[in-house]
Protein backbone atom coordinates (compact mmCIF):
# COMPACT_ATOMS: atom_id res chain seq x y z
CA UNK A 1 0.00 0.00 0.00
CA UNK A 2 1.55 3.26 -1.08
CA UNK A 3 3.12 5.48 1.94
CA UNK A 4 1.49 9.07 3.07
CA UNK A 5 4.89 10.52 0.90
CA UNK A 6 3.83 8.86 -2.48
CA UNK A 7 -0.14 10.13 -1.66
CA UNK A 8 1.19 13.51 -1.51
CA UNK A 9 3.11 13.34 -4.51
CA UNK A 10 -0.06 12.44 -6.14
CA UNK A 11 -2.10 15.17 -4.64
CA UNK A 12 0.45 17.91 -5.78
CA UNK A 13 0.30 15.94 -9.19
CA UNK A 14 -3.51 16.99 -9.89
CA UNK A 15 -3.33 20.20 -8.05
CA UNK A 16 -0.86 21.48 -10.32
CA UNK A 17 -2.71 19.72 -13.02
CA UNK A 18 -6.32 20.35 -12.86
CA UNK A 19 -6.33 23.43 -10.00
CA UNK A 20 -7.73 26.72 -11.46
CA UNK A 21 -9.18 24.88 -14.69
CA UNK A 22 -12.79 24.08 -15.93
CA UNK A 23 -13.20 20.69 -16.68
CA UNK A 24 -14.41 19.91 -20.21
CA UNK A 25 -15.08 16.76 -19.46
CA UNK A 26 -15.40 13.24 -16.50
CA UNK A 27 -16.12 9.74 -16.02
CA UNK A 28 -16.40 7.95 -13.57
CA UNK A 29 -16.28 4.48 -13.74
CA UNK A 30 -17.76 3.29 -10.91
CA UNK A 31 -21.46 2.23 -10.07
CA UNK A 32 -22.44 4.86 -8.18
CA UNK A 33 -21.23 7.48 -9.30
CA UNK A 34 -21.50 6.37 -13.06
CA UNK A 35 -23.90 9.33 -14.10
CA UNK A 36 -22.14 12.31 -12.57
CA UNK A 37 -20.98 15.02 -14.79
CA UNK A 38 -19.13 17.83 -13.51
CA UNK A 39 -18.58 19.29 -16.85
CA UNK A 40 -18.45 23.10 -16.09
CA UNK A 41 -17.18 22.58 -13.09
CA UNK A 42 -13.86 24.36 -11.68
CA UNK A 43 -11.14 22.21 -9.75
CA UNK A 44 -10.33 24.48 -6.33
CA UNK A 45 -7.29 22.43 -5.28
CA UNK A 46 -6.30 18.81 -4.27
CA UNK A 47 -5.10 17.82 -0.74
CA UNK A 48 -3.67 14.74 1.17
CA UNK A 49 -5.00 13.67 4.18
CA UNK A 50 -2.93 10.79 5.57
CA UNK A 51 -3.42 8.39 2.74
CA UNK A 52 -6.27 9.27 1.82
CA UNK A 53 -7.28 12.02 -1.51
CA UNK A 54 -9.30 15.21 -1.46
CA UNK A 55 -10.11 16.49 -4.69
CA UNK A 56 -12.12 19.89 -4.17
CA UNK A 57 -14.53 20.83 -7.33
CA UNK A 58 -16.98 24.07 -7.39
CA UNK A 59 -20.24 24.82 -9.08
CA UNK A 60 -21.31 25.90 -12.02
CA UNK A 61 -23.50 26.98 -9.59
CA UNK A 62 -23.42 26.99 -5.65
CA UNK A 63 -22.45 23.30 -5.33
CA UNK A 64 -19.34 21.97 -4.12
CA UNK A 65 -18.08 18.88 -4.18
CA UNK A 66 -15.12 16.30 -2.81
CA UNK A 67 -14.12 13.76 -5.03
CA UNK A 68 -12.06 11.23 -2.18
CA UNK A 69 -10.21 8.55 -3.63
CA UNK A 70 -7.90 6.51 -2.10
CA UNK A 71 -4.47 4.45 -3.60
CA UNK A 72 -5.07 1.25 -1.98
CA UNK A 73 -2.60 -1.29 -3.44
CA UNK A 74 -2.65 -1.11 -6.66
CA UNK A 75 -3.97 2.29 -7.39
CA UNK A 76 -2.43 5.58 -8.76
CA UNK A 77 -2.82 8.83 -10.51
CA UNK A 78 -1.45 9.65 -14.29
CA UNK A 79 -2.06 12.76 -15.51
CA UNK A 80 -1.57 13.25 -19.51
CA UNK A 81 -1.91 15.50 -22.25
CA UNK A 82 -4.92 15.77 -24.07
CA UNK A 83 -4.90 13.10 -26.88
CA UNK A 84 -1.60 11.22 -25.53
CA UNK A 85 -2.48 7.44 -25.41
CA UNK A 86 -2.29 6.62 -21.97
CA UNK A 87 0.54 3.94 -20.21
CA UNK A 88 -1.92 1.76 -18.29
CA UNK A 89 -5.24 -0.48 -20.01
CA UNK A 90 -8.22 1.86 -20.09
CA UNK A 91 -9.91 -0.75 -18.11
CA UNK A 92 -8.02 -0.11 -15.30
CA UNK A 93 -9.74 3.72 -15.22
CA UNK A 94 -12.10 4.60 -12.40
CA UNK A 95 -12.09 8.55 -13.27
CA UNK A 96 -11.41 10.52 -15.75
CA UNK A 97 -11.17 14.19 -14.86
CA UNK A 98 -10.47 16.25 -18.29
CA UNK A 99 -9.53 20.22 -18.77
CA UNK A 100 -8.55 22.41 -21.94
CA UNK A 101 -4.60 20.88 -20.89
CA UNK A 102 -5.20 18.26 -19.38
CA UNK A 103 -6.08 14.72 -18.68
CA UNK A 104 -6.19 13.04 -15.25
CA UNK A 105 -6.62 9.16 -15.06
CA UNK A 106 -6.73 7.44 -11.40
CA UNK A 107 -6.35 4.06 -12.36
CA UNK A 108 -7.69 0.73 -10.08
CA UNK A 109 -8.27 3.20 -7.08
CA UNK A 110 -9.11 1.29 -4.19
CA UNK A 111 -11.97 4.42 -3.10
CA UNK A 112 -14.25 6.87 -5.50
CA UNK A 113 -16.77 8.38 -3.73
CA UNK A 114 -18.33 12.15 -4.54
CA UNK A 115 -19.13 13.50 -1.85
CA UNK A 116 -20.69 17.09 -0.91
CA UNK A 117 -17.48 19.21 0.42
CA UNK A 118 -19.15 19.43 3.78
CA UNK A 119 -19.21 15.46 4.13
CA UNK A 120 -15.22 15.33 3.95
CA UNK A 121 -14.97 14.60 8.12
CA UNK A 122 -17.30 11.65 7.18
CA UNK A 123 -14.16 9.96 5.11
CA UNK A 124 -10.92 11.74 6.98
CA UNK A 125 -12.51 12.92 10.22
CA UNK A 126 -11.01 9.38 12.01
CA UNK A 127 -7.53 9.95 11.03
CA UNK A 128 -5.03 10.79 13.40
CA UNK A 129 -2.53 14.03 12.89
CA UNK A 130 -0.97 13.93 9.54
CA UNK A 131 2.81 13.27 8.97
CA UNK A 132 3.26 16.20 6.04
CA UNK A 133 -0.10 17.87 7.21
CA UNK A 134 0.34 21.63 7.55
CA UNK A 135 -1.80 21.03 10.91
CA UNK A 136 0.79 18.53 12.30
CA UNK A 137 0.85 18.15 15.89
CA UNK A 138 3.43 16.19 17.62
CA UNK A 139 1.40 16.18 21.27
CA UNK A 140 -1.83 14.73 19.97
CA UNK A 141 0.24 11.96 18.08
CA UNK A 142 1.88 10.98 21.08
CA UNK A 143 -0.86 11.03 23.11
CA UNK A 144 -3.11 8.85 20.64
CA UNK A 145 -0.27 6.52 19.94
CA UNK A 146 0.12 5.86 24.37
CA UNK A 147 -3.80 5.61 24.60
CA UNK A 148 -3.08 1.73 24.20
CA UNK A 149 0.43 1.01 25.93
CA UNK A 150 0.39 -2.80 25.80
CA UNK A 151 0.17 -2.50 22.34
CA UNK A 152 3.06 -3.51 19.64
CA UNK A 153 4.20 -0.62 18.28
CA UNK A 154 4.60 -1.91 14.71
CA UNK A 155 0.43 -1.76 14.91
CA UNK A 156 0.38 1.18 16.64
CA UNK A 157 2.61 3.15 13.88
CA UNK A 158 0.62 1.31 11.16
CA UNK A 159 -2.91 2.45 12.57
CA UNK A 160 -4.10 5.66 10.88
CA UNK A 161 -6.15 6.89 13.77
CA UNK A 162 -3.18 7.06 16.24
CA UNK A 163 -1.06 8.96 13.00
CA UNK A 164 -1.79 9.44 9.73
CA UNK A 165 0.65 8.47 6.62
CA UNK A 166 2.76 5.39 7.49
CA UNK A 167 2.32 2.25 5.79
CA UNK A 168 4.25 -1.18 6.40
CA UNK A 169 7.58 0.02 4.81
CA UNK A 170 8.00 3.03 6.94
CA UNK A 171 6.87 1.23 9.96
CA UNK A 172 9.60 -1.24 9.52
CA UNK A 173 12.01 0.85 8.75
CA UNK A 174 11.69 3.13 11.60
CA UNK A 175 11.48 0.04 14.43
CA UNK A 176 15.05 -0.47 12.91
CA UNK A 177 16.53 2.54 13.15
CA UNK A 178 15.08 3.33 16.41
CA UNK A 179 16.33 0.06 17.68
CA UNK A 180 13.33 -1.17 18.29
CA UNK A 181 12.10 -5.01 17.95
CA UNK A 182 8.22 -4.42 16.16
CA UNK A 183 6.39 -7.09 18.76
CA UNK A 184 7.88 -4.12 21.49
CA UNK A 185 5.01 -2.57 23.89
CA UNK A 186 4.20 1.08 22.94
CA UNK A 187 4.64 2.14 26.65
CA UNK A 188 7.98 -0.09 26.58
CA UNK A 189 9.74 2.18 24.11
CA UNK A 190 11.96 4.47 25.99
CA UNK A 191 12.50 6.58 22.50
CA UNK A 192 9.05 7.45 21.33
CA UNK A 193 9.30 10.97 20.61
CA UNK A 194 12.32 10.57 18.82
CA UNK A 195 10.72 8.12 16.58
CA UNK A 196 7.65 10.22 15.69
CA UNK A 197 10.15 13.10 14.90
CA UNK A 198 12.22 9.96 12.59
CA UNK A 199 8.71 9.49 11.09
CA UNK A 200 7.70 12.85 10.34
CA UNK A 201 11.42 13.62 8.57
CA UNK A 202 11.61 10.43 6.34
CA UNK A 203 8.58 11.22 4.76
CA UNK A 204 9.37 14.72 4.60
CA UNK A 205 12.71 13.45 2.82
CA UNK A 206 11.30 11.45 0.61
CA UNK A 207 7.77 13.30 -0.18
CA UNK A 208 10.45 15.27 -2.84
CA UNK A 209 11.68 12.51 -4.76
CA UNK A 210 10.15 9.05 -6.80
CA UNK A 211 12.65 6.99 -5.33
CA UNK A 212 12.25 6.45 -1.92
CA UNK A 213 15.24 5.84 0.33
CA UNK A 214 15.41 5.49 4.19
CA UNK A 215 19.62 5.14 4.35
CA UNK A 216 19.89 7.66 2.25
CA UNK A 217 21.60 5.92 -0.82
CA UNK A 218 19.80 6.25 -3.98
CA UNK A 219 20.68 2.87 -5.48
CA UNK A 220 18.54 0.04 -5.97
CA UNK A 221 19.39 -2.49 -3.13
CA UNK A 222 20.68 -0.04 -0.93
CA UNK A 223 17.60 2.20 -0.11
CA UNK A 224 15.84 0.21 3.11
CA UNK A 225 17.41 -1.01 5.80
CA UNK A 226 15.06 -3.73 6.49
CA UNK A 227 11.74 -3.73 4.59
CA UNK A 228 11.72 -6.69 1.95
CA UNK A 229 15.43 -7.32 3.23
CA UNK A 230 14.02 -10.99 4.67
CA UNK A 231 17.39 -13.18 5.20
CA UNK A 232 19.34 -10.55 3.34
CA UNK A 233 22.19 -9.20 5.83
CA UNK A 234 22.08 -6.45 8.00
CA UNK A 235 23.73 -3.32 7.04
CA UNK A 236 25.04 -2.83 10.60
CA UNK A 237 25.74 -6.15 11.90
CA UNK A 238 25.35 -8.96 8.99
CA UNK A 239 22.88 -10.84 11.11
CA UNK A 240 20.22 -12.41 8.94
CA UNK A 241 16.99 -9.99 8.31
CA UNK A 242 14.18 -11.93 10.02
CA UNK A 243 10.19 -11.43 8.91
CA UNK A 244 7.06 -12.02 10.39
CA UNK A 245 3.24 -12.37 9.31
CA UNK A 246 1.80 -9.88 11.86
CA UNK A 247 -1.82 -8.44 12.43
CA UNK A 248 -5.32 -9.58 12.57
CA UNK A 249 -6.42 -12.47 10.33
CA UNK A 250 -7.20 -11.67 6.70
CA UNK A 251 -4.87 -8.35 7.30
CA UNK A 252 -1.69 -9.33 8.08
CA UNK A 253 1.56 -7.86 7.37
CA UNK A 254 5.03 -8.79 6.93
CA UNK A 255 7.61 -7.48 9.35
CA UNK A 256 10.98 -7.21 8.91
CA UNK A 257 13.49 -6.97 11.48
CA UNK A 258 17.22 -7.41 12.84
CA UNK A 259 17.33 -10.10 15.57
CA UNK A 260 20.53 -8.67 16.94
CA UNK A 261 20.15 -4.71 16.48
CA UNK A 262 15.78 -5.34 17.52
CA UNK A 263 16.28 -7.83 20.39
CA UNK A 264 13.29 -9.55 21.18
CA UNK A 265 11.18 -7.70 24.10
CA UNK A 266 11.44 -9.50 27.38
CA UNK A 267 8.09 -11.32 28.61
Amino acid sequence: MPEGDTVYRAARLLDRSLSGHLLTGTDFRVPQHATADLTGAAVVETVSRGKHLLTRIAGPGSERWTLHTHLKMEGSWRVYEPGRPWRRPAHQARVVLRTETAVAVGFSLGIVELLPADGEDDVVGHLGPDLLGPDWDEDEALRRLTEAPSRPIVEALLDQTRLAGIGNMYAAELCFVGGVHPATPVGDVSGLTRLVRRARQMLDLNKERAVQSTTGDLRERERMWVYRRDRSPCRRCGTPIAVEMRGPAGRERASYWCPSCQPAPVD
